[in-house]
């Protein structure tokens, strides 16, 4: 019977013969019905090598700026594995709060993933991620939609007609999260050979590039003396949508120190507006799920020019009165808002 089981729910991104059980959770049938719990993992489980820097051959750098960022890829496997344990989320929302806060965004990123994952893969039952954004995932929203995003790309669904069903101007998150995973993933295909994903609009492509940005944050390790480089070998097209990404994922990972944030501010150069406003993004996604982070304080301070709280202010300023019926998509109207805002104050400095 698992044979048949296996055929019906396994894709390319999940072969079952490379599936760990997590025995922790299939210990513990208190969660869910134990065969049901366990079929899960035993189908979708993935193992926290994989977000090794040796199992994805990313550059090697500061020790602890590596270990930074895979305590990252561990927590969003943390949550992910939850949720195939238990998608109930009057149990799963308390497991994902007892991560640490600065965390925490990243365990619900991963829940995400896996709600969607079981959303596609199990017919019967198809509104857990609409019921985890409507109650305890609620305040998580930016970090949710990026986690639906990476589903999207391991199941090679149709992202417009994906997003479609999303919110209409954080569902573009979901895109985002697309290219994170495929930067992340394949990033010698996506990032050393540039490859451009088929089936995308226009403005979807650039979406994409703004979370192939976030990714590029992990592949060269934070590395700030590299990324400029990786960076503009990047049609010139390209390069203001991923300085978007670098900057939501240095303010919102973090890793790096002041100086190196001073040394990344200097190396944007006409590209600061969009860095900025991806770092004010993260300030964002941060004080709406109430786990405020040091290092996020930091990239505002020096990447922003002002307090994470006043960043994430900027944002919600930049909501107001935004059409979502114009030429562009209300999600590119507002992040335009914000940068115009960042290059209006560098005129008037």
């Amino acid at each position: 019977m698992f044979q048949l089981f296996a055929e019906m729910f396994t894709s390319r991104d999940f072969p079952s013969s490379h599936l760990k059980t997590d025995t922790a959770h299939s210990r513990s049938p208190t969660w869910v019905t134990p065969f049901w719990g366990w079929l899960r993992q035993r189908l979708f489980c993935i193992s926290p090598e994989e977000t090794t820097f040796a199992r994805r051959k990313f550059r090697g750098g500061d020790v602890e700026v590596q270990q930074h960022l895979e305590q990252i890829g561990r927590t969003i496997l943390q949550g992910y594995h939850a949720a195939l344990a238990d998608d109930n989320p009057e149990t799963l929302v308390p497991r994902l709060n007892a991560v640490e806060a600065e965390w925490r965004g990243f365990a619900f990123e991963g829940a995400a993933m896996g709600l969607a994952l079981l959303d596609y893969r199990m017919p019967w039952k198809q509104n857990r991620v609409e019921v985890f954004l409507a109650g305890g995932g609620a305040d998580h929203s930016y970090m949710v939609h990026m986690g639906i995003g990476w589903v999207m790309a391991r199941l090679h669904q149709p992202i417009e007609q994906s997003i479609a069903r999303l919110d209409p101007l954080l569902g573009w998150l979901a895109v985002d999260g697309y290219g994170f995973h495929e930067g992340y993933f394949y990033w010698q295909r996506y990032i050393k050979k540039q490859v451009i994903p088929s089936g995308l609009s226009d403005y979807a492509l650039r979406v994409f590039d703004q979370g192939l940005g976030r990714s590029l944050w992990f592949v060269d390790s934070a590395d700030v003396t590299c990324l400029p480089f990786t960076l503009y070998r990047f049609h010139p097209e390209r390069r203001a949508d991923l300085w978007s990404g670098i900057g939501l994922a240095c303010a919102y990972a973090g890793g790096v120190d002041r100086p190196a944030l001073e040394s990344l501010r200097i190396a944007s150069a006409d590209y600061w507006p969009q860095l900025a406003q991806g770092v004010a993004f993260a300030a964002k996604a941060r004080a709406r799920a109430g786990n405020p982070a040091v290092h996020t304080d930091l990239a505002c301070e020096v990447l922003c020019g002002m307090s994470a709280e006043a960043a994430a202010e900027m944002t919600d300023m930049a909501l107001k009165n935004l059409q979502s019926d114009g030429a562009l998509p209300a999600y590119e109207v507002w992040r335009q808002r914000i940068q115009c805002q960042f290059a209006e104050s560098e005129v008037n400095a």
